[in-house]
């Protein structure tokens, strides 16, 4: 009996080493760092110099406070930029227009460019915000006509790119607008009952400039075309490639937010992704899209995105970001997309003001808490999306 009994503890201790010793031979999974060619994960830091300026800092688990480095890090491979003509409208807030125009721009570069990351650069061909319904045309341009408007668009588009090369800072990849479903430079670039000649127009002159840029220079940039939100995109891309006949271009890229889509299950969004690829035989990347990971505020500048209502079955916190992030992320790559981009994940609570409040309306949705900390979602810019 006490044989018996000290044959079956030494089982119980045998079966208790091997499940502990394969416990610990079981690797966490292991990250992947993605090449910028074969898929993109990009972060919009248009913002970081301004908030960096006014007193914003950040931090990884390392000490590092260089969110540049941070991210790259983390696994981003490319930056977005955006680039307004002319801003005056922020000589009253800084006393001359000093951000998201060129000279900040090749600051952003630069950094993004030091710390190994390509570049998106987004022209909005406006002195201010350009959206949907917002596409104004830049005050130096206002008085054109249709003629010499796409002689400026094409112009300046060059005139930036060779600035750029001149410094070491050519993009990657360049923007030809910003959020452009009606149009761009209202009023004659705006889509008029369905009518799409005028806005091709100018879009070819962008894209003519780039494709100038690459004879000349010998550096090859990709190109985009972006529409918000995916239940206008195929409508969209049927209009400018089919009815409007634009120039060839590589890249459609999408916004996609939870808040104004109409389309929200995963494998809805995968398949829309799918089918513009076959249809239209051009790439497709999300080059705009955040989620929220806290209800809370960092200051009194009230959020874009409250974080009141999370996409239906996520709910807001920190593991439903990185849950919903990891999701969205894994539907593009499994419908052949070519990239995501995350808008302004450094935009955090500062003393900077802009022209409806001080402080930021996106910390809510940011990479980084309200201390500056680095938050977890940036692990769904490492995960293995080929599994």
């Amino acid at each position: 009996m006490k044989y018996g009994f000290l044959v079956l503890l030494g089982l119980i201790i045998l079966v208790s080493w091997s499940c502990d010793k394969t416990v610990e031979e079981v690797d966490p999974e292991v990250p992947v760092f993605y090449n910028v060619n074969d898929f993109v994960m990009g972060v919009d830091l248009s913002y970081v110099n301004a908030v960096q300026d006014y007193g914003g800092t950040y931090k990884d688990e390392n000490g590092e406070t260089d969110p540049f480095i941070i991210l790259k890090n983390k696994g981003a491979n490319l930056v977005r930029v955006r680039l307004w003509n002319n801003p005056q409208w922020q000589t009253p807030l800084y006393g001359s227009p000093y951000y998201s125009n060129l000279q900040d721009v090749e600051k952003t570069i630069a950094r993004a460019k030091k710390a190994g990351m390509a570049v998106n650069l987004d022209f909005h061909y406006s002195d201010n915000w350009a959206d949907p319904g917002k596409q104004e045309t830049p005050a130096a341009w206002k008085n054109l006509n249709a003629n010499d408007l796409r002689d400026s668009v094409y112009q300046y588009t060059l005139d930036v790119l060779n600035q750029l090369h001149k410094k070491n800072l050519t993009p990657e990849f360049v923007q030809i607008g910003n959020e452009t479903n009606g149009g761009m430079l209202f009023p004659l670039g705006k889509v008029n009952n369905n009518e799409w000649g005028n806005f091709t127009a100018l879009l070819n002159a962008g894209l003519a400039a780039v494709q100038d840029f690459e004879t000349a220079s010998g550096k090859e940039v990709q190109t985009i075309l972006h529409v918000a939100q995916l239940q206008n995109a195929d409508w969209w891309a049927n209009g400018v490639i089919n009815l409007g006949k634009v120039a060839p271009f590589d890249i459609l890229g999408l916004s996609h937010y939870f808040v104004w889509s109409e389309v929200h299950d995963m494998n809805e969004i995968k398949n829309i992704i799918a089918s513009l690829i076959s249809k239209y035989k051009r790439k497709v990347m999300v080059v705009e899209t955040a989620y929220p990971w806290t209800f809370e505020n960092a200051d009194s500048y009230t959020n874009i995105i409250p974080g009141t209502k999370g996409e239906t079955g996520y709910g807001v916190s920190r593991d439903a970001q990185i849950e919903y992030m990891e999701d969205l992320t894994s539907a593009i790559y499994k419908a052949g997309g070519s990239g995501i981009m995350y808008w302004e994940p450094a935009w955090i609570s500062s003393t900077l003001r802009d022209q409806w409040g001080k402080g930021s309306s996106w910390e809510n949705n940011a990479f980084f808490d309200f201390g500056g900390n680095v938050l977890p979602v940036v692990k769904f810019m490492t995960k293995d999306y080929s599994k």
